[in-house]
């Protein structure tokens, strides 16, 4: 048995992982982790509302103005009740309680007025605030490079830009009105107390020293706690992106796993009920009893006044009325205060999650002068003494490349083969700077690529690769992805060179019809013509195709072989292979074992050689 009380669990992996118990005071320390360090956290949220300077000025105004209003109605309370109510000599007089009802009545509808001004504005800069936070979070994590992405759980990355940056809406919508108006309203309402009687001010003020200090000590609890509540939604968003999608869906059916998915979401979905419970009760016996001791305080104040009266202080019926009236107004604005305090320490763990990525620095950038990719030499390529190893590889494990050299002319077609796992994909990651070369050069067009635009270098370069990505979308917006100004005839003629035209006519809503998620409504030497005749649309000096028909059968191979073909005429090429029947007619091949390049030539030379290459040849022959 786990320390919790429940039995070991299996993970999805294989390794044993124990349901967290809220009950296990070691598994809340646990979860109440801090929040990443941000260094001057304050002044860089203070920092997102900066563009909206006017907006929050005169809401800062409207605000004040509002306040000041709010406090006026309990001071006439008392004049209403000395002199329209109970004046010293007769009845009530009728004329001056009319004139003050009037001024509280038009005051009221006046700080209502304000109030949903006010609203409007606060919501609409908090609303403003997140989008743009979201946009710039978004923005920046399009500019990562891909190695981020590969040890990065999609799902992880979702939860922040959803997750994290909703989680702050509501402070950044509220927190300005909710600070400056509850702030005035309870200095403008203890200012009202002393002129009404400073005695009974002093008495009710005395608890609030210990109020501030506890709030402070349950808002680090409940920062704690929303730390884990939000990591424990990026694991609920990982686990729905993982098992709802279609791939997940049809690896837990062909395994017979649906049981340990729901498990997996069940487990990660308990925990998130025992956070959000915990977070929602932290702090809940602080304002119970803070709104105890707010509402006894009249009662406290009667006593009080009787106390001042029987020592022949002066004190009015309607001096105890106007006070406890104002007392009464100064609890919501205090609670207030004291809640968004609470919230400004629980969304800080939130600020944190969010500026831990706007922090993250990409590996891969253009540098300050980065220039376009000349038109001269265009599609050549060179590796100059390149070795390379995969970020977070030890030092003791082999590199991935090892001082690899060679030169690939303009229009050439070059063929990388080699055993699985000889770094002949890593190359083609190399040639459009997804990653970074550890030693050596990298050359297009005769640059260095660290010296190059990174867009632009991109630009001239078209990837298929063996897993093509389509979107849920219609098979026209697939393609124009490539190029957003495409015309129809454009498209057509693309399909056509990548022979996918017919049978694009051949179903019911042709270019309009859509692919499913992935393109999963295509089969695969569909979805990988479609691939195709995108990159055609772009129409790259450089075409890079890693593996691009190593899933298909041998139908499907000979159709996209062929749009392949098509694809590679008149521009540099770079095919990494499995099936090598498909590149022995490139120019040069160079085989790959364990990162180093062991031979280069043609086929024929090959073969005439009888090394690695003729072995992996015959091999394949024999097994066709």
């Amino acid at each position: 048995m786990s320390a919790g009380g429940h039995p070991p669990q299996v993970g999805r992996f294989g390794k044993q992982r124990t349901r967290i118990s809220s009950a296990d005071p070691e598994a809340q320390r646990r979860e109440n982790a801090e929040a990443p360090h941000i260094p001057h956290l304050l002044r860089r949220i203070g920092e997102l509302f900066a563009p909206h300077r006017r907006t929050l000025t005169l809401t800062i105004a409207l605000v004040l103005l509002g306040a000041g209003i709010s406090v006026v109605p309990p001071l006439l309370t008392q004049e209403a009740f000395d002199r329209g109510l109970f004046p010293e000599e007769g009845g009530p007089n009728v004329p001056v309680l009319l004139e003050l009802v009037g001024i509280m009545i038009a005051l009221w509808v006046a700080s209502a007025a304000l109030g949903v001004w006010q609203t409007w504005l606060t919501a609409s800069v908090g609303n403003r605030v997140m989008g743009e936070l979201r946009i710039r979070l978004f923005e920046h994590l399009q500019r990562m490079e891909l190695g981020f992405f590969t040890r990065t759980r999609t799902g992880a990355i979702q939860s922040r830009l959803q997750n994290d940056v909703g989680g702050v809406a509501g402070v950044l919508s509220n927190t300005v009105s909710s600070v400056i108006g509850n702030t005035v309203t309870v200095v403008a309402a203890v200012i009202a107390m002393l002129l009404l009687s400073w005695q009974m001010t002093v008495v009710t003020l005395l608890i609030m020293p210990a109020l501030v200090l506890a709030q402070r000590r349950i808002g680090i609890i409940r920062a704690r706690i929303a730390a884990a509540t939000q990591e424990s939604l990026s694991n609920l968003t990982a686990i729905t992106q993982e098992a709802l999608s279609v791939s997940g869906i049809l690896l837990s059916k062909s395994f017979t796993r649906q049981g340990a998915e729901v498990e997996r979401y069940t487990d990660e979905n308990h925990r998130q009920i025992d956070l959000q419970v915990r977070q929602t009760m932290s702090g809940q016996w602080f304002f119970a009893t803070v709104q105890v001791f707010l509402s006894i305080i009249p009662a406290i104040i009667y006593l009080v006044a009787a106390w001042l009266i029987l020592r022949d202080v002066p004190v009015t019926a309607g001096t105890v009325v106007a006070f406890t009236t104002v007392q009464a107004r100064l609890m919501w604005p205090l609670m207030g205060l004291l809640r968004v305090a609470l919230d400004l320490q629980t969304s800080s763990a939130l600020f944190a999650r969010i500026f831990e990525y706007l922090d993250l620095t990409p590996s891969i950038s253009d540098s300050p002068d980065a220039r376009p990719v000349p038109a001269e030499q265009l599609g050549r390529i060179d590796f100059e003494g390149v070795s390379f190893r995969y970020p977070g590889a030890t030092d003791a494990a082999p590199a991935t490349l090892n001082d690899v050299s060679f030169t690939i002319e303009p229009g050439q077609y070059a063929a990388f083969v080699g055993p699985s796992g000889a770094g002949k994909t890593t190359v083609s990651y190399l040639v459009p700077r997804l990653y970074e070369a550890s030693e050596g050069t990298v050359r297009f067009a005769g640059v260095d690529v660290r010296d190059l635009q990174g867009e632009d270098l991109m630009r001239h370069i078209g990837i298929v690769s063996q897993e093509t990505y389509l979107f849920h979308a219609t098979i026209a917006e697939n393609l124009r992805y490539a190029k957003p100004d495409a015309t129809s005839q454009e498209l057509e003629e693309a399909a056509r060179k990548a022979h996918i035209h017919e049978t694009i006519m051949s179903f019911p809503d042709g270019y309009e019809t859509v692919v499913g998620e992935r393109g999963y409504r295509l089969s695969g030497g569909e979805k990988q013509r479609v691939a195709i005749a995108r990159v055609l649309l772009k129409d790259p000096a450089v075409l890079i195709l890693d593996e691009a028909t190593s899933a298909l059968d041998s139908v499907s191979e000979r159709l996209v072989q062929a749009a392949l073909d098509e694809a590679a005429s008149g521009r540099t090429t770079i095919a990494i292979a499995h099936r090598l029947s498909t590149v022995a007619a490139a120019d040069v091949i160079l085989v790959v074992e364990r990162g180093r390049v062991v031979e280069r030539g043609r086929h024929e030379d090959l073969l005439a050689l009888d090394g690695l290459y003729a072995r992996l040849y015959r091999r394949q022959a024999a097994t066709a």
